[in-house]
Parts: C-alpha cells; structure tokens; sequence
C-alpha cells in the first residue's frame, strides 16, 4: 500500500501577516508624534518681558520692555507680543521685573483706575518695601498736638513706586514714598495729609518686591 506524501502549505511571506504591517505602522507612528512634539517645542513666538518693576498706572514706554523669543504653544495669546502694543498703554497691575508681560495687566490709559501720591512715613518703614511692593496705608488722625487717635487703614492696597529713606540722626529713618492708590481713597488720603493725621506703612502678606 502506497503511504501518501503530506500536503505541503506554503508558509507565507512575513511581511503579508497583519500583525507584521501593524507594527509597522505603529512604530511609524510613534516616531512622527516624538518629532511633532519636538517639532512643536522648538517653535517660539515673540513675547515682551519687564525690563523692571512696572507698578500699576504707569504708562509702559519702548525702555520698559525686553523682546523675547519663548516656547509659548497654546499660550501665545496669554501674554503681551509686539503684533498687539500701542504706545501709550498703562499696567493695570503690578509686573515684576524679568516677568513675561501678560496681555490682561496692560490696558488703554483712560481705563486706569488709580493714581499717585506721596507721603511721609511717621514710622520706619521696613527694608522689605521697595519698588513694586503691596502695602495698606494706615492713618491715625491728630486729636491735639502730640495726641493721636487710633491708628485705622486708611488704604488697603497701594503699591510702592519708589521710596526714599532719611537715615540721618536728624531723619530718624523717615522715609517719603510714592505711591499707587485707587482713585476712590484719593479724597481720604489728601484729607489725612492735610490735617497732619500721623500716616504709617505696613506690607501685607507676601507683599514685599
């Protein structure tokens, strides 16, 4: 009795399995989405930065900002780019020296909501308050000559724009300081410095530059 031969399959080519292709297409893949996220990183766009402190109702001149070049992606509409300065812009808030500049702390000038005084510290002011700094601006109203009242807050949130201090034996670290106040506290602030209420500054929280 003839014994019959088995039948032979032909093996297929490797390269026609599925699993073969999707590997493949998956490695191919992954390389394209690693070079679109490099791609992506490296792309930058221009952006200004403080060149110093900027303090709320300034108006921002060309010297106040630096022009960068920084991987914003999908925040390039957050901050500041020269497609979108007009001379004559004032900050709204305070920007740090060195900060990018964000496109909300920059506003028209007759949006601007505050205003500078200056005033005489009767207290020493702490090194901590310079330029830029968050401080309340207390008042304690003169009842008699040498007699005050209790001290009260006269504004609960002024920025520091310079301050300079008398360190002499004759100044005993007095110290007169510029600073930005709401336009509501404008009335209160000149009515404590006319009738010589003592005026003290004191930094909030985390307020200092």
């Amino acid at each position: 009795m003839t014994v019959a031969e088995p039948v032979r399959t032909r093996r297929r080519a490797f390269w026609g399995d599925a699993r073969f292709l999707l590997g493949i297409l998956l490695i191919v893949a992954s390389v394209a989405g690693v070079w679109f996220v490099v791609a992506a990183a490296r792309q930058t766009a221009p952006a200004y930065v403080a060149a110093h402190t900027i303090v709320p109702g300034q108006v921002i001149a060309a010297d106040d900002l630096r022009h960068v070049d920084v991987a914003l992606g999908h925040l390039g509409g957050v901050y500041l780019s020269p497609d979108a300065w007009e001379e004559g812009r004032v900050a709204t808030r305070t920007i740090e020296a060195g900060e990018l500049v964000p496109a909300d702390a920059v506003g028209a000038a007759e949006s601007a909501r505050t205003t500078n005084v200056v005033v005489q510290s009767a207290v020493d002011v702490p090194a901590s308050v310079d330029e830029g700094s968050a401080v309340e601006l207390w008042a304690a109203p003169l009842v008699e000559p040498g007699e005050y009242d209790a001290p009260r807050i006269l504004v609960a949130d002024a920025t520091v724009v310079s301050v300079t201090r008398d360190d002499t034996l004759i100044g005993g670290g007095a110290a007169a300081l510029e600073l930005v106040i709401p336009r509501a506290d404008v009335a209160a602030t000149l009515a404590a410095l006319a009738d010589d209420s003592a005026l003290s500054i004191v930094p909030t929280l985390g307020g200092g530059a």
